[in-house]
């Protein structure tokens, strides 16, 4: 793993990778912030890197939780990076908690981070 919390806004039809800005794994749930962490993988040019987004509890239109994002990718080149993440939207509420981020190869995770999403908790003039 390179580089793993906050991204600029990262264009999924650009070869070009997101522009690192943070390392964390605690990220404050705004609109359009990107998350997540960029690998280095070598020596592994067209296998198969299955990788997943376990999210808190994304509901869908009809009010279900989503299945965790996942899918497939061919690694291209045997010196490959390779960014996994995601952005925030509306509604944040369920987007806030726990994300795991996971690539695997061979059926063997090669990178996992687990991320936590929090909004900003408000303070009252009296105080906390």
């Amino acid at each position: 793993m390179r580089t793993f919390g906050i991204y600029a806004h990262w264009d999924a039809e650009s070869k070009e990778l997101p522009r690192f800005i943070q390392s964390t794994t605690t990220v404050h749930a705004k609109v359009g912030v990107e998350f997540g962490f960029v690998v280095n993988i070598k020596n592994a040019k067209n296998q198969s890197l299955h990788y997943c987004i376990d999210h808190p509890g994304i509901l869908d239109a009809e009010g279900k939780r989503r299945l965790p994002f996942d899918g497939d990718v061919y690694v291209k080149q045997n010196d490959w990076n390779f960014y996994l993440g995601d952005t925030i939207w509306d509604p944040i509420e369920d987007k806030l908690g726990l994300w795991t981020l996971a690539i695997e190869l061979d059926e063997k995770i090669v990178a996992e981070k687990t991320f936590e999403l929090y909004r900003e908790v408000k303070q009252s003039p009296e105080g906390p």
